[in-house]
């Protein structure tokens, strides 16, 4: 294979990357699950670009070091990326918003340190420097007066240089960075977290009972002062009870021609709380 032709691919399979990575996010709510699955893609991708290039030669310098550059660090600063994410999210408290903040401010703390350590280095990348990149982005070109990773021995020399797994890093902290002072403001707002992930609750009773209490609720105005349009309203009850009411103003048009008793599913749930009342205080709920 041609190095032009290996430079074509990997741009085409960065591409395919970018659009499942998208496609994953717009199909997968919970932030936790939507990670795991990009970094399934970005791994079957990493391994795809692993296999092209480790028994590959490039024909010139120009080219070897855009690779190891330019181009491989972008598929693996997003596998660190999603690693990240996945190890901050899986271990996270379901409550707690200063605890939650505190390790999200440690993380930062984490990125801050890495910043010093390689400052040098980040603003040789940041000013888009080339005069070291021959010691920096060439295979089997390690020279030890620069400062090398202590797990340089680790890597595989023919898919690795001295310092693009720094690129990667690089580039994985910014992205995290986004992420982690997002989370905070979330915090601040009072927002709802979706990175946490939810408990696996699920709608059991009827559609028409759900249809019932979701236009009950919004011409009572329960959510945000009434400001919420009825369409919002369902939407957010079948995502956070995985169900579809489907056209719900057809249900509530059958509702209405019930001959008796129209709420029924309502007068069910207030005799059940009325009976539970009453058996709490020790009266016998009235019989049926």
């Amino acid at each position: 294979m041609e190095s032009k032709l290996l430079t074509e691919k990997t741009y085409s399979l960065w591409a395919e990357l970018k659009q499942k990575i998208n496609d994953l996010k717009l199909e997968k709510k919970n932030t936790l699950e939507y990670a795991q699955y990009a970094l399934a893609e970005t791994d079957d991708a990493i391994r795809t670009l692993k296999s092209w290039v480790i028994t590959h030669d490039f024909d010139c310098w120009e080219s070897e070091i855009t690779f190891f550059k330019k181009l491989k660090p972008k598929f693996i600063a997003k596998f660190i990326y999603y690693s990240k994410v996945i190890t901050l999210l899986s271990s996270l408290p379901h409550s707690g918003s200063k605890l939650k903040k505190g390790i999200y401010e440690a993380e930062l703390e984490y990125l801050r340190y890495f910043s010093l350590e390689h400052s040098e280095f980040i603003s040789y990348c940041r000013r888009n420097a080339t005069y070291m990149d021959f010691k920096y982005f060439l295979r089997f070109k390690y020279d030890l007066d620069v400062k090398l990773a202590v797990d340089i021995h680790s890597y595989d020399e023919r898919f690795s240089t001295s310092h693009d797994h720094l690129v990667s890093k690089m580039i994985a902290h910014d992205e995290y960075e986004v992420f982690l002072t997002a989370q905070i403001a979330r915090l601040k707002e009072g927002t709802f977290d979706e990175t946490v992930p939810k408990q696996n609750f699920r709608w059991t009773a009827s559609k028409v009972g759900l249809t019932e209490l979701v236009f009950a609720l919004h011409h009572t105005n329960c959510f945000n002062g009434g400001n919420t349009s009825l369409a919002e309203t369902v939407k957010w009850f079948e995502e956070a009870f995985s169900v579809e009411l489907g056209n719900y103003h057809n249900t509530m048009a059958e509702i209405k021609t019930r001959k008796s008793n129209p709420t029924k599913f309502l007068k069910q749930l207030s005799d059940n709380l009325t009976a539970y009342i009453e058996k709490d205080d020790g009266v016998l709920p009235p019989s049926a």
